[in-house]
């Protein structure tokens, strides 16, 4: 005959290792930062506001067609067509979001985005394009394909 003998023994939890939990989650709660509708919070979102940008591109001759206006850092841009000159940028911008105005023999301009920037006058200045290369020859052309 077998007998079984089975021990009951309760677990305690010690009292130490308790306080040591609590002590912690008292200091995480405790050190944990809180945002709730402080000045932090409205600085950020004044921040965020977005500006529709508005303008003309124009030289010392007039409005200059052509033009291209595009976002520094993305590829959204246009290509100003009005025959003022004129321009309204297909996307909301950013306090502190700069524009890229630039057009081929006139010198490229960077306007960065502020509050009160709603509407934007940009004149262009005529850029120096060197061309590199002899221009006048008096040797004709000679090709250096073989003949077949």
């Amino acid at each position: 005959m077998k007998t079984i003998i089975i021990m009951k023994t309760q677990f305690k939890f010690p009292q130490k290792n308790l306080a040591i939990i609590t002590l912690v989650m008292v200091a995480l709660l405790a050190y944990n930062p809180l945002y709730a509708q402080t000045e932090k919070t409205i600085s950020t979102t004044q921040s965020t506001k977005e500006i529709t940008v508005k303008g003309s591109v124009s030289d010392e001759n007039g409005p200059l067609l052509g033009a291209s206006v595009s976002l520094k850092g993305s590829d959204v841009g246009i290509i100003v067509v009005n025959e003022n000159g004129a321009f309204t940028f297909p996307r909301a911008l950013k306090l502190g979001d700069i524009l890229v105005f630039s057009f081929l023999g006139y010198e490229t301009k960077e306007i960065k985005i502020q509050e009160n920037t709603a509407f934007l006058k940009v004149m262009m200045t005529s850029d120096v394009v060197e061309i590199l290369g002899a221009l006048e020859s008096n040797k004709p052309y000679k090709s250096k394909r073989p003949k077949n």
